[in-house]
């Protein structure tokens, strides 16, 4: 295919990814708009919230500085003064990652490599820079530099996830470094090598594995207290327009709440605020947003909270008990025991990290005043994640060897 013709079409991808993403609150709050002509208000002005939105869901900071009419109308503490945006909405930051994707695929498979994924990213950071510098504004000022880098990178991310590898098949100075990094990877013992590859694969399977719970929790969660969830959208009033931008934005939060909930069984949960706690031990909220989504929480104390946190041990458990046989075949007639103690606890160290990692993705500053503390404690997190799936790595890996010892003697 024509090299021209692929950086062409590889930039429509990229343009179509940031129609997209920036798509999701725009056509909300466009109909928003449209209904409510009467309030005077400019369609710039849900532009700019549209774009400030994109990039806080792409990990961008926004300062906010509100008038002081609406501060006195909402009588929210520490809205006088200018505060910090910096709770990400991660559905952007997700939808980027797979449109990002499917350009390195379709790349890969055209066989313009290079072409296509320099084009489409260069594309994409040209949209972003675009789009932050017309998002400016004295009560909304995003943090430019991180607009500028941050939805690239991250787009970028995905990209280099879809082409598999191939990138460095081109020739060039891609391959070269490819070529480094293998000859320095294989400089490292045969042993090494699988112990570090085990953990990493277990790892990075018991937290995938923790986040699929989570995420069946919260959609059982959002099923069993879904009449609580309508009273609330009752509640607020806020007619067809509000009601569908209020649904929209929750949408936008749903990897975080998965997150949280992945948090939750870990046990450390999460913050809606500061001085709040919703863990396995129990919920204490003080005055949260009135969000329908907040329905779903459980209420006060959990006599059998404690149960959610046999999920990561469990998790552990059976990443180990899956990679065990392989990885003893592969280690042959060395002295493996310690080989598996290393593998287990390396599985622990590479799931808390990951986990770690999401939670503090998934968290930020809401708002002013108690609001600045939303989300879960990544170090938190991160720390018993390890601790608890080491746990369950080490039964795994170990468990067998010592059944297998004992029944000759038992004879």
């Amino acid at each position: 295919m024509n090299r021209s013709l692929v950086a062409m079409l590889a930039a429509l991808e990229a343009f179509l990814a940031v129609a997209v993403g920036v798509g999701i609150s725009l056509v909300p709050l466009s109909i928003m708009w449209a209904a409510r002509l009467d309030l005077g208000l400019s369609w710039v002005v849900f532009w700019r919230a549209s774009a400030d939105i994109w990039m806080l869901g792409h990990g961008v900071d926004l300062v906010l500085t509100l008038d002081p009419k609406l501060v006195a109308a909402i009588a929210l503490p520490g809205a006088e003064v200018p505060f910090a945006l910096t709770l990400a909405p991660l559905t952007f930051a997700l939808l980027t990652v797979l449109m990002g994707v499917r350009l390195g695929r379709k790349s890969a498979e055209s066989g313009a490599r290079f072409v296509g994924p320099v084009a489409g990213i260069a594309t994409f950071a040209g949209l972003t820079i675009l789009i932050a510098l017309s998002s400016v504004h004295p009560n909304a000022m995003p943090n430019l530099w991180m607009a500028f880098f941050l939805p690239a990178a991250i787009f970028a991310g995905g990209v280099v996830i879809g082409t598999r590898g191939e990138i460095g098949h081109v020739g060039g100075r891609a391959e070269r470094v490819q070529q480094r990094l293998v000859g320095w990877a294989n400089a490292f013992p045969t042993h090494t090598r699988r112990v570090f590859l085990a953990a990493v694969a277990g790892g990075t399977a018991a937290a995938a594995a923790i986040v699929a719970v989570a995420a069946l929790l919260l959609t059982v969660l959002l099923f069993a207290n879904f009449p609580a969830i309508i009273r609330l959208y009752e509640g607020l009033q806020g007619g067809g327009g509000g009601g569908l931008v209020l649904t929209a934005a929750q949408l936008s939060f749903m990897p975080n709440f998965v997150a949280w909930v992945a948090s939750w069984l870990i046990g450390p949960g999460f913050a809606l605020g500061m001085g709040s706690s919703v863990s396995p031990l129990g919920t204490q909220l003080g005055p949260v947003p009135s969000l329908p989504i907040l329905g779903a929480l459980p209420v006060g104390d959990l006599s059998f909270g404690f149960i959610g946190l046999a999920v990561p041990v469990l998790a552990g458990l059976a990443v180990a008990l899956f990679l065990r046989p392989k990885l003893v075949h592969m280690l042959g007639g060395l002295s493996y025991g310690r080989w598996l103690i290393v593998a287990a606890c390396g599985i622990g160290v590479v799931g808390g990290l990951l986990l770690g990692i999401l939670a503090w993705t998934s968290s930020g500053a809401a708002g002013p005043g108690r609001l600045v503390d939303v989300g879960p404690d990544p170090v938190a997190v991160g720390g018993w994640g390890m601790l608890e799936l080491g746990i369950g790595a080490l039964i795994g890996m170990l468990a067998p060897g010592l059944a297998s010892s004992r029944r000759p003697s038992s004879r």
